[in-house]
């Protein structure tokens, strides 16, 4: 210990809330009332004048500028939006569709002679 004064760690750190904002701190004090009934000690922080136990989390926008504004905002390209991902699998659907038509060609050839059976080693 160093002049008498305890080291604050993250194990220690609410232990000393009663020491650091006691009954003479000059701060703002958190507005919420605990489960007690009894107003919250600990110092507001946050612009609500609530501490960051009691801030009253956002629940988020809910009208329909607001979440246009919110998918904007986190939007950083148009490659999985919906729009794009239909093109994606109409292009693999039509992939799929042009490498039947492919196999369907190659079984004809090696069947009418036109191929031999293992003609893709012989091509390498």
């Amino acid at each position: 210990m160093l002049g008498g004064f305890k080291k604050t760690t993250k194990r220690n750190l609410l232990k000393g809330i009663p020491w650091r904002f006691g009954p003479n701190w000059p701060g703002k004090r958190c507005e919420a009332k605990t489960r007690k009934g009894t107003p919250c000690q600990r110092p507001a922080k946050l612009p609500v004048g609530r501490c960051r136990l009691h801030g009253g989390a956002s629940t988020g926008p809910r009208t329909e500028e607001g979440l246009k504004r919110l998918a904007d905002s986190k939007t950083k390209h148009g490659r999985f939006t919906k729009i794009e991902r239909a093109k994606a699998r109409a292009r693999a659907e039509q992939g799929r569709i042009i490498r039947r038509e492919l196999k369907e060609l190659e079984t004809w050839f090696i069947d009418h002679g036109h191929l031999k059976k293992n003609w893709r080693k012989d091509w390498h």
